[in-house]
């Protein structure tokens, strides 16, 4: 009877899990740079930051040595060098590598709880997601009612988005990762609403910036909610074009107008909510509609929804392949566009949503590709937390790096979502289409 391949626990069962089609079973000693290996152990298990990868040091082969492994498997067709060949590998025996193997086995252990408590770390983050994500999704789908509802029963609505602003802007002012949450959960809902809780969460993260008083912040989210109200009347083609003549632009430019006798008729909103739903898309520099007011001119509200509103049209636009990454917008903004925005807001939009924003997908300096999940702290501003794609981990149990804390790795550059397979792009961005980077409207 023939042996049975080799087999090794996943990271994410039980099951044991066979020789994959290119590897094959070595051990340690047939070890060099250059070899690609898998770990025939769970992540938790082992010093290294992933279960497969090229060897390039002899530090990681002692390390893999202090491990004791009965094999490993390696796909020769990801080996920039071939393994050592079977007859030529030996088992040292010199005082020097003796050491070498002991004091990576001290490392080792030491990586080893060092990654246990890093996950440990990670478990409690995704615990306080959870929980952001929790209100989100119950917020999203009370919103999609309300302003469903709005004209048959405004106050009802109203106080509807007043309790869903409040409640959000306790949850944001807790805990500001939730905003990657209340976000990322936006796929779930139709395109209306979730720019309309897109908006809300990132205009109650601007004010929250802007150190505004909570109770202004809260009625920016009830301004934000309904800043759109007035598309409910225009022809829903009109509204999905992309481009379109004078009429059919000046049809859909009426929305601030309509929006904003539809809050005035409802007899339940203040001013500030009222004056945002008009003047939404009046710009800085005079450009915008319906009064081309300037300026501050412009009220408050209306300068606070004006960029937030913006940077979720970019990216997430009615044409998708338009879509532009987070930080891409951002530079947009500020580089081609900052004429058109209140200066002050616009910087303090920028610092709040870091240089590289929850959402953005990352290529590190490793090689590996991830999207950034937390933005970076103030004193690291370009080292925010990643989590890393790894198709042979769940993505729920995928691996999240703080760069703050791992300085052997950086980011080396933003992708865009084209440049990657849709594979990857479905493993970190798994609410799209895409997350809050690809649903419709201005």
């Amino acid at each position: 009877m023939a042996p049975k391949p080799p087999t090794a626990r996943t990271n994410d069962s039980d099951q044991a899990e066979p020789l994959r089609p290119g590897e094959v079973a070595i051990d340690v000693s047939r070890l060099r740079p250059g070899v690609h290996i898998r770990m025939p152990v769970g992540w938790m298990n082992h010093p290294f930051m992933l279960n497969s990868f090229v060897i390039t040091s002899a530090e990681q082969i002692a390390q893999i040595a202090a491990l004791k492994l009965p094999h490993l498997f390696c796909d020769l067709s990801r080996c920039t060098a071939a393994p050592v060949p079977q007859h030529k590998a030996v088992t040292p025996t010199s005082p020097e590598e003796v050491r070498l193997r002991i004091d990576a086995a001290a490392h080792a252990v030491q990586q080893i709880a060092d990654k246990q408590a890093r996950a440990a770390a990670m478990d409690a983050l995704r615990a306080r997601l959870d929980v952001a994500q929790g209100h989100y999704a119950n917020a999203a789908k009370e919103a999609g009612v309300a302003l469903r509802d709005f004209e048959r029963d405004p106050q009802a609505s109203v106080e509807q988005f007043s309790k869903i602003s409040t409640q959000s802007t306790s949850v944001l002012f807790k805990d500001a990762d939730s905003v990657l949450a209340l976000i990322a959960e936006r796929g779930r809902t139709n395109a209306s609403t979730g720019h309309a809780m897109s908006v809300m969460t990132l205009a109650l993260l601007l004010g929250k910036q802007a150190r505004l008083p909570e109770a202004v912040v809260q009625e920016l989210g009830i301004a934000a909610l309904l800043h759109d109200i007035g598309k409910a009347t225009i022809d829903i083609s009109l509204l999905r074009k992309t481009e379109g003549n004078k009429f059919e632009i000046a049809a859909v430019q009426a929305h601030c107008r309509l929006g904003h006798e539809a809050a005035l008729k409802a007899g339940c909103v203040s001013h500030l909510v009222s004056d945002a739903i008009l003047c939404h898309h009046e710009r800085s520099d005079g450009s915008g509609y319906p009064a081309g007011l300037a300026g501050a001119a412009i009220p408050l509200a209306a300068r606070v929804i004006a960029i937030v509103n913006r940077f979720d049209n970019l990216t997430n636009p009615i044409d998708p392949r338009r879509a532009l990454s987070p930080s891409s917008a951002l530079a947009t903004m500020w580089s081609r566009e900052k004429a058109g925005y209140d200066t002050t807001l616009l910087q303090l939009f920028v610092r709040a949503m870091g240089v590289y924003p929850p959402g953005s997908l990352v290529e590190l300096s490793n090689g590996h590709c991830g999207v950034v999940v937390a933005s970076a702290a103030t004193e690291s501003p370009l080292r925010p937390q990643v989590l890393v794609y790894d198709p042979n981990v769940a993505r729920r149990h995928a691996l999240i790096v703080d760069l703050a804390l791992d300085e052997s790795i950086k980011i080396a550059r933003s992708l865009q979502v084209h440049e990657r397979s849709e594979e990857e792009v479905d493993y970190l961005l798994p609410r799209r289409k895409l997350s809050w980077m690809h649903m419709s409207g201005e």
